[in-house]
């Protein structure tokens, strides 16, 4: 069966066109070896021992303890493979990172390139299916690599196009701002994608195109590509998305509106209970009207979602996940943790933090509290480092990128001292 899905994945998302700078994707279409080579990341020395001098700085509960995972320049979203072998780590330019624990001691021994056949163009959203298919969400493209869990160890492994370049988003709308993509597998089987839209708000000229294609929303599609469709409208920019995996509801983080002072609008955790809802934007951020668009018609017949939490502004919200294990504490059992990457124009910074919150018995989030933090010197208002995204590995233990640092963080739970 794996055999057959590869083959079908590799026959329907050849390439239909060359493309500029992508001159061995036709060789690694025909399953042919490129000249590529690896570019190894040093896991010890002087710069490893400056990372874990900043672990003392992190506050974590009694019972946690944190620790430095890997070195990873850049590191952005991540995705475990199913079989826990490898996690992949994006990042905001030009490399996808695998990080490799090969004797389980729960700190990396090897830090590689992934694909470095490839020419990525930031590559921030690595995501798996349950059967092993990583698939990965440009700026402007979706590419899927199959059984990648074992292709990593060598630098051309199979690839296929689910979304060709300058197809996700027409491509006089790719921009610097706003690019760093997120995708998730739902439990529709369906690929997820997240399209920030790349204003501060968007001009009222481009809102119905926006709308028409998603930019500012989330869109779903057939992991081949086919049948793409708006699934989430009214986003200024989502970079954290997961599923709840007791209900299948769709949660997500949201960025909010600069220049607006401080402390509005407020950064925003949202769940979505069914296809189409539309969340607010550009009318409203975290409740807070938007001047821009004060006379613009509200969309006809359409009732706004509110935020589930409204959070710290511009304390820049980022990656989420629920936590479906069991080596933590009971309390925090179903909930979802997310990353605070930091206030980058506020007066007094604030973020660089790992959030959480519990559930009620509706569903809904019972409220924001600090999970750990420290990142933020707050004497000198200096970033020691800046989470951006939450993974777990197999033994339950979590994960938290820094593209700051050029870390990946591990917090686990080792039991409450002995009185």
């Amino acid at each position: 069966m794996m055999q057959r899905s590869l083959a079908a994945v590799l026959c329907t998302t050849m390439l239909s066109s060359p493309l500029a700078a992508q001159d061995n994707m036709d060789k690694l279409t025909n399953m042919q070896k490129t000249d590529a080579t690896f570019a190894f990341v040093d896991q010890g020395g002087e710069r490893a021992e400056a990372l874990r001098a900043i672990v003392e700085h992190i506050n974590v509960p009694d019972g946690f303890e944190v620790s430095l995972y890997a070195v990873v320049p850049d590191a952005r979203s991540m995705a475990m493979a199913p079989q826990g072998t490898v996690l992949f780590a994006g990042t905001r330019k030009d490399k996808v990172w695998s990080i490799v624990d090969r004797d389980r001691d729960r700190v990396a021994d090897e830090v590689k390139n992934f694909a470095p056949s490839v020419t990525f163009d930031i590559p921030n959203g690595p995501c798996f299916s349950p059967d092993g298919f990583l698939y990965i969400a440009e700026r402007n493209r979706v590419l899927v690599f199959p059984a990648a869990e074992f292709f990593f160890e060598g630098p051309d492994p199979a690839v296929g196009v689910v979304v060709a370049q300058g197809e996700l988003i027409p491509p006089e709308e790719e921009s610097f701002n706003h690019t760093a993509r997120v995708c998730d597998i739902g439990p529709d089987g369906k690929l997820y994608v997240s399209l920030g839209q790349p204003y501060n708000v968007q001009p009222v000229e481009k809102l119905e195109m926006y709308d028409e294609l998603g930019i500012g929303g989330i869109i779903r599609m057939n992991t081949d590509g086919s049948e793409r469709e708006v699934y989430t409208r009214g986003i200024r920019n989502s970079v954290g998305q997961d599923f709840n995996p007791a209900t299948g509801e769709l949660w997500w983080t949201d960025n909010q509106v600069d220049g607006m002072g401080d402390d509005i609008p407020p950064g925003e955790l949202n769940r979505q209970t069914a296809a189409g809802q539309h969340f607010g934007f550009p009318w409203v951020n975290g409740g807070v009207e938007i001047p821009e668009y004060k006379d613009v018609p509200r969309p006809e017949g359409v009732t706004f979602i509110e935020p589930q939490l409204e959070l710290t502004a511009h304390a820049a919200d980022l990656g989420m996940r629920f936590y479906h294990d069991d080596s933590f504490p009971e309390k925090y059992h179903g909930g979802i943790f997310w990353a605070q990457h930091g206030s980058w124009n506020r007066t007094v910074p604030v973020g660089a933090r790992v959030m959480f919150t519990a559930l009620d018995e509706e569903g809904n989030a019972a409220g924001a509290q600090v999970f750990a933090d420290g990142w933020l010197n707050e004497a000198t208002g200096e970033y020691r480092g800046r989470p951006m995204d939450i993974e777990f590995l197999p033994d339950g233990s979590m994960l938290v990128s820094d593209d700051f640092a050029g870390a990946i963080w591990r917090i686990a739970y080792v039991g409450m001292p002995a009185e």
